[in-house]
């Protein structure tokens, strides 16, 4: 299924996975949309990524900056998969391509030769 058009549209997402004893855990982050799938880069040891890599179940919401769901927003539940160095750069275009301040950041990091923390991309199928 496609991903809804109302999260498509949103700057935020609330992306909660799962823990081993099925506690959810929602953070925010920036997503992109690509044929018909949702991309979400993340720095390659963060906790997120370890819980899709062992339960692909996730739930998308509309949230803000920090992370708040208004009541009635927009949700989908799906699975996750953590990309190889290909789909990783997939990723990371879709979300260049939608946010001007990761483009910056990129630029900046790349221009000044600053060390970055390893990323890796994350694909939603809602």
């Amino acid at each position: 299924m496609a991903v809804p058009e109302e999260i498509a549209r949103s700057k935020y997402v609330s992306l909660t996975t799962y823990r081993k004893d099925g506690t959810a855990v929602a953070t925010a982050v920036w997503q992109a949309t690509s044929d018909g799938r949702m991309y979400i880069v993340s720095d390659a040891d963060a906790w997120k990524v370890k819980r899709i890599r062992r339960d692909s179940r996730v739930k998308v919401t509309v949230c803000d900056l920090r992370g708040r769901i208004a009541e009635g927003a927009p949700t989908a539940e799906g699975t996750a998969e953590v990309l190889d160095d290909a789909g990783t750069r997939t990723a990371r275009k879709a979300v260049a391509d939608k946010y001007l301040l990761s483009r910056v950041g990129n630029w900046l990091a790349s221009t000044l030769h600053l060390r970055k923390a390893p990323v890796i991309g994350i694909a939603v199928t809602l």
